[in-house]
């Protein structure tokens, strides 16, 4: 467990801490929490800023903890495998809360994460045959974007909403048009390695 991997695991951490604070009902447990009126119409509450605070702090760690593991040559197996996991559970459980909440389309998490279920299964396919399939620019592209649409949708679209801009829904749009976009790119990359039969080991048929 190397310092890369520690970071990872603090952001799996503050993912399920994030996760508690949506879910958590308050009111039914008889704590009332702060709300924050804003421009006398927007009625802010502050555990939705709390969770935002922890997720751009969370998704700063995915940057932190492979700067260090490339620099510093700490890169393991388990730690590309423990990264993968935590990237998922905190952005895909992020996504599902705000769309049962009502904050956004539930249109968008399915997009998302059908979309990654997809691009994971080709990389398992092309590792399996001793490919490595990097990162592309538009799925970094749409990563930012989708990074970006959840803080905002997190701090309720301000400032951009005392403009009446719907920043947050149009970054969210956009990921998700990228991320089928990076899907087929991935499938159109890689499809040589999905209808690939030569590395299936022949059949043996014993003789009697």
């Amino acid at each position: 467990m190397n310092l890369p991997n520690k970071i990872t695991m603090s952001r799996i951490f503050m993912a399920l801490m994030i996760m508690i604070l949506l879910l958590f009902p308050f009111s039914a447990a008889g704590i009332e929490l702060p709300k924050i009126l804003v421009n006398e119409e927007i009625v802010i509450n502050i555990i939705y800023i709390i969770a935002g605070v922890l997720f751009i702090i969370a998704s700063l760690t995915d940057f932190v903890d492979g700067h260090i593991a490339r620099k510093y040559n700490l890169i393991t197996d388990f730690g590309k495998m423990i990264d993968a996991i935590a990237d998922k559970i905190l952005v895909n459980s992020v996504l599902i809360i705000l769309a049962s909440k009502g904050f956004i389309s539930p249109v968008i998490p399915v997009i998302i994460i059908v979309r990654d279920s997809v691009v994971n299964s080709i990389k398992m396919i092309a590792g399996s045959k001793g490919s490595v399939v990097a990162a592309i620019g538009m799925g970094k592209l749409k990563t930012a974007c989708l990074m970006t649409g959840i803080v905002l949708t997190l701090f309720y679209n301000l400032p951009f909403e005392l403009f009446n801009l719907k920043v947050a829904d149009a970054l969210l749009i956009v990921a998700c048009i990228l991320s089928v976009i990076s899907g087929v790119e991935y499938y159109v990359m890689n499809k040589k390695f999905i209808f690939d039969e030569s590395s299936k080991k022949p059949e043996v048929k014993s003789e009697v």
